[in-house]
């Protein structure tokens, strides 16, 4: 039966490429389509909503389409070349035909028989397989398919064999194209489908150039590339996506349908560091807040937040803990401990670092450009609708100090408002009303035109800042993805900042969004509601704008004799080397005025006898740039509270959100903490700081979450709970 199975192998995943006479109509000519009908091997029948994506070196981007009813698919309007095709389908085993040659004017057919996934034949890996070397155990655990899709967010073998640990949690990038970071930029995406509030509605959608609509769902993205028996396809693993359950008030999508096309990308969990091998921690300082305001719209929606989107630090630093002014200094430096609820052994230390005040009236004047997406993926009353609302709200926030400029982005980028002084409301508010939905997406156009208009009305010495508001979707007239990057940051160096306001579930690109503010040395915000707008336009203005210190990074150095292991808890797309502390010419994040920022870690203490457990360093430029200056902070051991409950309340909030924030993106050392841990904890923060209506709602989102996670542990086969260690985490080999 097995040497049956091998041979008829081949014969499903068999394409055919035979050529149909090409369509030669006015919107073909010049271009090429490929065609096709994928089919159950194991029933002969159609396959509805499989994913095709093509990739080809004659392609920008990626053209991607879904199968109709009747399994078939249509990708029109390909130049020629040689083309890569991907299938994708819950339940079926992805697929991959290379070298699939397209002609001019010609139109070929590529049939697929899909494999289920509980399909034996191809049930083994090529070679040997890896091995788990769990905590000090002195066997191994074979590793099987079952057991790569439970931990299917982790990163395949390196090279030469080297293990990695279940901590180095990454991803690949969101596109195939891609800068030097993994940062994916452009998308083509088909338009025949329609968006209900972010979920894809169930008309077959196929692609054309151009158009400004879905691509794949985000369960379609990458996460492990396995070769199997036959030589030819890879196969992707991936780990499941909970289907969205929109909110009864929603206009709903068909029952199954997903947040699609939502692009993040994972930067994996920290791993406990053994003091004896590196004692210091560095890392460049974060003051976005979208992955929490995402996270938020995804549960109020129904549907847990892809795990990729969960980037702890920006959760942590959405709230305000109450940190005092220095007095005498840029920074003030609040360091608390108690410890940790949920790894035995370990204590929690939090460290708070606030930025100078800054008052309305001392604030600099400023020239804001904002750069608006009128694409049509913005055409919804939570995307342009919304941005319309926020920005009506930042106008009253403004006086005559202040300058507004309106550039919008759809196929082509044009003013709209020249550069207006603020005390000229109705001229401003007209110019927002004027705003509608047109063509695709060219963002490169629209930023080189708003940046043009910030430089022609630069403020010296003031706040000459571009806010981009926008989807994150590119699909047009972005082509040298690295090019982009150095064009920001230039822009940067000369005084014109960049921030970034993102729009929309669905058709939604955070990595372009967090990227494009970190480069321009601005913020990254997400509004989901418009009380998200009002507190970052107008309850936070100063801050958001006025940068207090530029190239901020902080680094503990544990002490040796004290502490024996430690864990940066987040900031791991900001992690620095020892050496780049010291170093001017390494960039860092930007901290506004009143701004805080804080960390947390766990800390394993050998002797707690010792005086001081690290010493806190921080590195910062002012915001007109020079030379960096230090300070340098002496943390004691007195600072580590007996108990969770002997903690101050801000501090005790820190670790709730940031505990809620591991949970949701699966982090091994969260397992032992279930949602009821987290609302007792929750609960235990006492009032007033549980009334606040920002700690009253993360209260609701973690009860939420309780109610949506039906995840399964992926590390409970081989490392269980009740027998977790707290020092070590198996590893793949």
């Amino acid at each position: 039966m097995k040497s049956l199975l091998r041979s008829t192998l081949p014969l499903l995943l068999m394409m055919s490429s035979e050529p149909v006479l090409a369509q030669l109509d006015a919107g073909t000519i010049g271009k090429g389509v490929i065609i096709g009908t994928v089919i159950d091997a194991s029933t002969n029948k159609p396959v509805q909503d499989v994913v095709v994506t093509a990739t080809s070196p004659s392609l920008q981007g990626e053209q991607t389409v879904v199968t109709d009813a009747q399994g078939n698919y249509r990708i029109p309007q390909l130049p020629p070349g040689t083309y890569t095709l991907r299938f994708e389908m819950e339940s079926f085993k992805p697929f991959t035909r290379p070298e699939v040659q397209l002609l001019l004017n010609r139109t070929i057919r590529v049939n697929v028989a899909m494999l289920p996934e509980n399909f034996s034949s191809t049930d083994s890996i090529v070679g040997a397989p890896p091995t788990i070397d769990v905590g000090s155990s002195n066997h191994g655990v074979n590793v099987d398919q079952e057991f790569i899709r439970r931990i299917a967010v982790a990163r395949p073998v390196g090279k030469g064999g080297a293990a990695r640990n279940f901590e180095s949690l990454a991803e690949g990038p969101p596109s195939n194209t891609s800068d030097s970071s993994g940062v994916g930029i452009g998308t083509s995406t088909p338009g025949g489908g329609y968006v209900v509030d972010g979920l894809s509605a169930d008309a077959p959608a196929y692609g054309v150039n151009g158009s400004d609509r879905q691509r794949a769902p985000s369960w379609a993205l990458p996460y492990m590339h396995v070769v199997v028996p036959d030589g030819t396809p890879q196969t992707v693993y991936r780990a499941p996506t909970p289907s969205a359950v929109p909110a009864p008030e929603r206009t709903v999508a068909p029952k199954g349908q997903r947040f699609f096309d939502m692009y993040f990308k994972g930067y994996g969990v920290n791993p406990t560091v053994d003091t004896e091998e590196e004692r210091f921690s560095t890392f460049s300082v974060d003051t976005d807040t979208a992955s929490y305001s995402l996270t938020r719209a995804y549960l109020e929606r129904g549907a847990l937040p892809d795990e990729q989107a969960v980037r702890v630090e920006e959760f942590v630093n959405t709230f305000d803990y109450g940190y005092a002014n220095a007095p005498d200094a840029p920074f003030s430096v609040n360091v608390e401990g108690f410890p940790s609820p949920a790894r035995k052994g370990y204590q929690v230390v939090h460290i708070g670092v606030k930025a100078r005040d800054v008052s309305r009236a001392q604030r600099k004047p400023g020239h804001l450009v904002f750069v608006i997406d009128v694409s049509g993926s913005m055409n919804m009353e939570n995307r342009l609708g919304l941005v319309k609302r926020s920005l009506r709200l930042l106008v009253d926030a403004l006086d005559e100090r202040d300058w507004v400029s309106i550039v919008v982005y759809g196929s082509e980028a044009r003013q709209v408002l020249p550069p207006t002084n603020a005390t000229q409301k109705a001229d401003i508010l007209g110019a927002i009303d004027s705003l509608h939905s047109e063509g695709s997406t060219n963002a490169q156009a629209g930023m080189e035109l708003g940046y043009a208009l910030a430089a022609s009305h630069l403020l010296k010495g003031g706040i000459n800042r571009i806010i981009l508001c926008s989807d994150g979707v590119a699909n047009n007239g972005i082509t040298e993805a690295d090019g982009i990057w150095a064009r920001v940051k230039e822009q940067a160096a000369a005084g014109i900042t960049l921030s970034t306001v993102g729009f929309g579930m669905g058709n939604y690109n955070d990595v372009l969004m967090e990227r494009l503010a970190q480069v321009g040395e601005g913020n990254y915000s997400y509004v989901d509601k418009l009380e998200e707008a009002r507190r970052i336009f107008v309850q936070n203005l100063t801050g958001t704008l006025q940068v207090v210190a530029k190239d901020v990074k902080l680094q503990v150095e544990f002490d040796r004799k004290t502490v024996s292991r430690y864990r940066l808890i987040g900031y791991e797309n900001r992690l620095l080397t020892k050496q780049q502390f010291n170093d001017d010419r390494v960039d860092a994040g930007e901290v506004g005025a009143g701004h805080a920022v804080t960390a947390l870690y766990e800390v394993k203490l050998l002797d707690p006898s010792q005086t001081n457990f690290g010493t806190l360093r921080i590195r910062y430029k002012a915001p007109e740039g020079g030379s960096s200056r230090l300070i340098e902070k002496a943390m004691p051991v007195t600072l580590l509270r007996p108990a969770y409950e002997k903690a101050a309340s801000p501090t005790r909030l820190s670790y709730v959100a940031a505990a809620f924030a591991e949970k949701l993106r699966g982090s091994y050392w969260a397992r032992p903490l279930t949602y009821d841990a987290l609302v007792s904890l929750w609960e235990e923060l006492g009032t007033p700081l549980k009334t606040r209506q920002d700690v009253v709602e993360l209260g609701e989102l973690i009860r939420l979450a309780k109610k949506l996670d039906r995840r399964e542990d992926r590390f409970e086969s081989i490392s269980p709970v009740r027998t977790m260690d707290a020092d070590r985490v198996p590893t793949i080999k």
